[in-house]
């Protein structure tokens, strides 16, 4: 069993790095830097991959460059595994914390994984919320879980090769609709083969983003019907995920 770590870093964030640096240095963990895109300043009406008008009717508003940014960041790092050797990536964002123990963590985990008929895609290990999910096995004083619902953010995540050859064959016939993390709910509660990781593994040190704008996230280019096509998306989700974990215990 082999994995790789990337941890993605905007080139002007210098102090981000240094603190994920040291912390993963601390867990023995060697990584390899992701250069961030920098969706900042980008013109939307650029990137051929966005589709707009889909985002407003998905997530009820317009995504922002940061937001872009992010999603091709992951694809990056999606690509770099498959480039590999590795059979699984831990992909790091750089507000993330790591405990000294994550290493250990981690190999714990894949080995079970490994040693189990598990199918699964991608495993969110920096979520502080587990909704609408199934108890997998414990490990210490974290528990995986099969994540019917899948968490939000993208602080930790530890893909399968599986999962990034179906995800990067996705971003080749399908446009950017919503941000990452709502991407890989939207994903993986349909195909029902994410995992998680509660209590978190890395959770989000709780710093403001320095790639994406919260402010924007939250305000801008909103539709009129915002909260209603949110209900919509997030309850569509929900009852996905409730028929899957029925069908799982059942």
């Amino acid at each position: 069993m082999k994995f790789i770590t990337y941890l993605i870093n905007l080139d002007d964030s210098a102090e981000r790095l240094f603190g994920a640096t040291q912390q993963l240095q601390v867990a023995g963990i060697d990584f390899e830097r992701v250069p961030a895109f920098d969706g900042r300043n980008v013109q939307l009406a650029d990137i051929k991959e966005y589709d707009e008008k889909a985002s407003i009717a998905y997530m009820g508003r317009a995504l922002g460059g940061g937001e872009l940014g992010c999603y091709f960041s992951h694809i990056d790092c999606a690509k770099r595994l498959l480039q590999t050797d590795a059979d699984y990536a831990l992909v790091l964002e750089d507000d993330m914390t790591a405990p000294q123990t994550l290493l250990t963590s981690i190999t714990e985990i894949l080995d079970y994984l490994e040693a189990h008929a598990i199918d699964w895609y991608l495993i969110n290990i920096g979520a502080h919320k587990n909704k609408i999910s199934t108890p997998v096995k414990q490990f210490h004083a974290h528990t995986l879980y099969k994540a019917h619902y899948f968490p939000m953010t993208t602080t930790g995540i530890i893909w399968s090769r599986k999962g990034a050859e179906a995800f990067l064959a996705y971003t080749q016939t399908h446009s950017i609709f919503c941000p990452v993390d709502n991407f890989f709910r939207y994903w993986l509660t349909e195909n029902n083969k994410g995992l998680s990781v509660y209590p978190p593994l890395t959770p989000p040190s709780g710093a403001d983003s320095d790639i994406d704008s919260t402010v924007r996230r939250k305000t801008a280019n909103r539709h009129p019907l915002y909260g209603l096509i949110k209900q919509r998306r997030l309850w569509g989700d929900k009852l996905k995920a409730l028929r899957s974990k029925y069908l799982s215990t059942s």
